[in-house]
């Protein structure tokens, strides 16, 4: 119910916040992941930020917005995308996340990646997350890596490669689509368990548009209290997303601005803690007027 207090495992994870290596990120209010995409083919601003120059540049913008977390990628799961080789994406994503952290030493920086090299060589710049949108399943070494390194570990629901999880073939479900998400998720749970990796540090993904049909992200946002019951944070990310464009009638990415906040909006009410978006000014101020609201006494 909005408004009302936090109760069972939501309750327990709010007040115990987010363990990465830099410390513990409280999840005491809606926290933002601003988008830094470093590659030339990202379906929303490809190309836009993919020199060091002009990453940094948009990082500080990102920060001065009220990002708590800048999640830096450098290999795009468009629909269509093709996978990047590691000494690719490695040139792509290390200086940046280098440069961020010597200029804003104070910043949390995610790195977006399923290559366990990859999100080593991040951590060792001063990263301190990492973003597995594959929830372990491409490579599961990445789960060694957080144990080792103490980061913090969002695992995403997905199926399928970097080429198809995000396209609608792999979003077959049976009767209950939410109950096989969560089954799902709790397996890349168990992996993150058994590779080492404490529940404090790991927070989930229902990954809202992969492997999804619109029907099925609606469901996951109406229905995060199973997600909630796995009893780690919840991320959602639905910035400009293809479900949030076909619910206001097919609108095109530059125009899902609107749609993108009245998903994030539904999400902290329904228990979501973080929110991996794009612009990050509009929701902030979005989600904090609606916290407001949701916990008046």
């Amino acid at each position: 119910m909005p408004g009302a207090a936090p109760s069972g495992a939501a309750a327990d994870v709010r007040a115990a916040g987010w363990r990465t290596t830099r410390g513990v990120l409280p999840l005491d209010r809606p926290r933002l992941l601003g988008i830094l995409n470093v590659t030339p083919d990202s379906f929303w601003n490809g190309g836009r930020h993919a020199g060091l120059e002009g990453a940094v540049e948009h990082a500080g913008r990102l920060l001065e917005a009220g990002a708590d977390v800048i999640d830096v990628g450098g290999e795009s799961t468009r629909p269509g995308a093709s996978p990047v080789a590691v000494a690719d994406e490695r040139r792509r994503v290390v200086p940046v996340i280098r440069e961020i952290v010597r200029q804003w030493p104070d910043a949390l920086v995610s790195v977006d990646t399923v290559k366990a090299e990859i999100a080593e060589a991040a951590i060792a710049e001063g990263a301190a997350i990492i973003n597995d949108v594959s929830g372990l399943r491409i490579d599961p070494r990445l789960g060694d890596v957080a144990a080792r390194t103490g980061a913090g570990l969002i695992v995403m629901h997905s199926r399928g490669s970097v080429e198809t999880m995000a396209r609608y073939e792999t979003a077959n479900y049976g009767p209950d689509p939410v109950g096989d998400i969560v089954a799902e998720l709790d397996a890349a749970l168990t992996g993150a368990r058994s590779a080492g990796v404490e529940d404090d540090a790991v927070v989930v993904d229902p990954g809202l548009g992969f492997s999804k049909r619109t029907e099925h992200s609606v469901a996951v946002l109406a229905h995060l209290d199973r997600i909630a019951a796995l009893g780690r944070p919840i991320l959602v990310g639905p910035s400009r997303k293809r479900f949030v464009g076909e619910l206001a009638g097919g609108l095109p990415a530059e125009e899902r601005l609107e749609g993108t906040i009245a998903a994030c909006i539904v999400a902290l009410l329904n228990g979501a803690r973080l929110f991996r978006v794009h612009d990050v000014a509009a929701v902030r101020r979005a989600l904090d007027v609606a916290e407001a609201l949701r916990t008046a006494p």
